[in-house]
């Protein structure tokens, strides 16, 4: 039997300079499980792609003509669903970095980085996984503890005790990036064992995604950051 043709992972690119968003389309272009499905230079262009091409991944820099992206990165991931952000900038701005993070951004890459490390971003964070350097990963998790009060680290103790061993490795392999079959092949249970799994996981953690998993397991220390 022929072997299932794989979707490819549908990209969008906002940014201001046409010459940029040309650059990254002929990176893209070359990569034959990447596509670009739509690209934007402001924020109504972007709100406008996202919600008629359904993106998996949005290349958002924070930099545009008049506005940043933060302005309206949640309302980029109210549009299109699915989607997964990365950021994409020359702005080094380490408050704007971790307010993207604290916004939904899996991702962040700058456009001084070789053309690897953006296609290899854009892979990982498809696949569920965060795409940060080390400091800035740090930082975003110091300041999430900050803000949480004795109650709340109270309550997530309880949260975390209340989940089984099996429950606790599943938490590990989501943050190492791994899928639902993945996850299943590694652990020797079925597709519906994991999802089932998650389900409670989440529930028990009061947590809505994989996304939100991550961040959390990282600043339990349930999950080692990624490199």
């Amino acid at each position: 039997m022929p072997k299932p043709i794989k979707k490819k992972i549908r990209i969008q690119i906002v940014d201001r300079d046409p010459m940029a968003r040309l650059g990254v389309r002929t990176l893209i272009g070359k990569r034959p499980k990447m596509e670009v499905v739509g690209e934007a230079g402001n924020g109504p262009e972007a709100l406008e792609a996202a919600a008629r091409e359904r993106p998996n991944i949005i290349l958002l820099d924070l930099a545009l003509s008049e506005e940043s992206g933060l302005d309206f990165l949640g309302d980029l991931l109210v549009a299109a669903a699915e989607a997964r952000i990365v950021i994409l900038t020359g702005v080094r701005d380490r408050e704007a970095h971790q307010r993207a993070v604290q916004l939904g951004a899996m991702g962040l890459v700058f456009k001084d980085k070789a053309e690897e490390v953006l296609t290899k971003a854009i892979e990982k964070v498809h696949n569920g996984e965060v795409w940060l350097d080390r400091s800035l990963m740090a930082s975003v998790l110091s300041e999430r503890s900050r803000e949480e009060r004795p109650q709340t680290q109270d309550l997530n103790a309880s949260r975390i005790r209340s989940l089984t061993a099996r429950e606790l490795q599943v938490v590990e392999l989501v943050c190492q990036g791994l899928k639902n079959r993945q996850i299943a092949d590694k652990l020797f249970i079925s597709d519906a064992t994991v999802r089932n799994h998650l389900t409670s996981i989440l529930s028990k953690l009061g947590l809505s995604n994989r996304f939100e998993l991550a961040l959390y397991a990282y600043r339990q220390h349930l999950a080692t950051p990624p490199r």
